[in-house]
């Protein structure tokens, strides 16, 4: 079953070691996802791929430095999501023309 998920992150880039878990993490969740702001991304995944992700992120950041927030978003986008503005999400389970 698929499941529509929010992910946010903040990295501490003080060091170049920071910069690099923020490249990775934001590279892991584009795998997964699309993003939505800077260092926000929906993403939806089976239950496999939730913990491929989580395990991934929680393998990449360092607790005591980043914070990792997963939000587990319940029925269709348009029943939990007001967007305002640019809105540059795509339905991948939509009909794409290329």
């Amino acid at each position: 079953m698929r499941k529509d998920i929010l992910i946010s992150y903040d990295v501490n880039t003080e060091q170049k070691e920071g910069q690099r878990r923020l490249r990775l993490v934001a590279k892991a969740c584009k795998n997964y996802g699309q993003r939505v702001q800077y260092s926000v991304f929906e993403c939806r995944v089976n239950d496999v791929g939730f913990e491929r992700l989580k395990s991934k992120l929680l393998g990449i950041i360092k607790p005591e430095e980043d914070s990792l927030r997963i939000y587990h978003l319940h029925g269709p986008r348009e029943k939990y999501l007001e967007a305002y503005g640019v809105d540059k999400y795509i339905d991948f389970d939509d009909t794409l023309v290329v």
